[in-house]
């Protein structure tokens, strides 16, 4: 990437990193970490489902709105705020406080024995969540050059199926000791925590360990914004610039068939995605009557391994065609990947039995994960140095609204509107996703052209 003055060139790959490269990995492994642990705070609760139907009596709808548009909706709306404060301020900071909001209002959805208080909890989650990714985008964006970022950022999304992997992995095995432990009490108060369920026991456990976490940014240090030390406007190397935001409005709207086919693409990747990960569970305890404490098990490890493959190939193969000069590398990856899910993310819930179908979920998750990084390797590409955060920020902005506002709640719709049967959840699964996965594929297929010429925009 070049930056141009009315003083000089600068080439801002060929510009010495202000750290070492063991070091920025280092960032890459600590951000991934935090990335992880908001992931188990997300998808815990779609191993409770059952659980907590049955504790409080919720229908299918009303979980899906504790798992996705309640979370989504505070997520989205405070993203793009926070994703412009992380363009003109200190962002391990932001992060460093999102962690501890996040983190709060998981733990206090233990203390929950109502639909309204798991709202607002679910809401307060969404919130912390959303000045992570904006804030980590940026920073990984500014410790790597672009033939290597794809590589870095598929990295720090391995956290999205370590996170969601250990919150299902995890999740059973505290589920089964808060059973065994709640049953040899026999109905007596838990230590202090008085008469609790099982599932409340779950949620106290995987919150407090964020609390704990955060001090580990200490050991992060904020890098100078790419672009901005070289021209003079970041000396210090400590914040950005803020940028007008008609000057953002502007480039966006010159460049917005590619962003509007690669954000909306990616959002229909993600609707297909997060209607997996949040009714798999369901489907296997109603399909094939595995009790979630056994399944959560080998489904997370399913999913760490699938997805933490998948995600790192993604940004491998861009980067190799990246380095081989195709422009539109990762929009080329992105694009093979969802092709080659369709097969076998149609085919698993129909499979006659669980072994079958755990064969053909391993590379439904592999396939589904691998545009993940190479999708937010692409924003980075195709914006200025101080639009990034923002341009990020709209990006998970459109992707959670449709991919986890909307997937989730669209199984449900069909599972108990449309069929108006519990069991037919495999067809709903096959609709949502299948029907995501589709119109993801003709989005992308049309932004290849209109992104090679925002990225050579966004270069000059």
């Amino acid at each position: 990437m070049k930056f141009t003055d009315d003083k000089k060139n600068f080439d801002l790959d060929k510009v010495e990193p202000d750290y070492s490269e063991g070091y920025s990995w280092y960032v890459v492994g600590i951000l991934m970490l935090f990335y992880a642990l908001s992931f188990v705070d997300r998808q815990i609760i779609a191993l409770l489902v059952e659980p907590m139907k049955a504790d409080l009596g919720l229908s299918d709808v009303e979980m899906s709105l504790l798992g996705g548009l309640s979370f989504a909706i505070f997520y989205t709306i405070f993203g793009i705020p926070l994703g412009r404060l992380a363009d003109s301020s200190n962002r391990r900071g932001l992060i460093a406080a999102g962690v501890v909001v996040w983190s709060l209002m998981t733990t206090l959805c233990g203390f929950a024995s109502r639909f309204s208080h798991l709202l607002l909890l679910r809401m307060g989650v969404g919130l912390g969540e959303a000045a992570l990714s904006p804030a980590a985008f940026s920073i990984i964006a500014d410790y790597f050059p672009s033939h290597r970022r794809a590589t870095a950022l598929s990295i720090y999304s391995m956290g999205i199926y370590l996170g969601a992997g250990l919150a299902f992995t995890g999740g059973a095995i505290l589920l089964g000791w808060a059973e065994r432990t709640i049953a040899l009490r026999g109905g007596e108060p838990l230590f202090i925590l008085g008469n609790i369920q099982p599932w409340q026991v779950v949620f106290l456990m995987v919150g407090i360990p964020g609390l704990l976490m955060t001090f580990l940014l200490a050991t992060v240090r904020e890098p100078s914004r790419k672009g901005l030390k070289q021209s003079g406007l970041n000396r210090e190397g400590k914040g950005g610039v803020g940028v007008p935001l008609k000057e953002v409005m502007r480039f966006l709207s010159e460049n917005r068939k590619a962003l509007f086919c690669h954000n909306f693409g990616i959002a229909f990747l993600s609707l297909s995605a997060y209607a997996g990960a949040f009714w798999d569970a369901a489907f296997f305890e109603r399909i094939h009557s595995w009790a979630p404490r056994e399944m959560g098990i080998w489904y997370g490890i399913l999913t760490m391994a699938a997805g933490a493959a998948g995600v790192l190939t993604g940004g491998r193969l861009s980067d190799w065609l990246s380095s081989r000069g195709i422009k539109n590398a990762n929009m080329v990856t992105i694009l093979i990947a969802s092709i080659s899910w369709l097969p076998f993310g149609i085919a698993y819930p129909l499979m006659p039995n669980v072994s079958l179908s755990l064969t053909m979920l391993f590379p439904t998750l592999f396939t589904a994960a691998m545009p993940f990084g190479c999708a937010a390797a692409a924003i980075q590409e195709m914006m200025p140095s101080r639009m990034r955060a923002q341009a990020s920020a709209l990006y998970l902005f459109i992707i959670n609204i449709i991919g986890l506002g909307i997937g989730p709640t669209a199984v449900a719709f069909f599972t108990e509107q449309v069929f108006q049967d519990l069991q037919m959840v495999r067809y709903s699964l096959v609709l949502v996703a299948g029907g995501g996965h589709i119109i993801a594929v003709g989005l992308l297929w049309l932004s290849l052209g209109s992104y090679s010429e925002t990225v050579e925009r966004a270069e000059n």
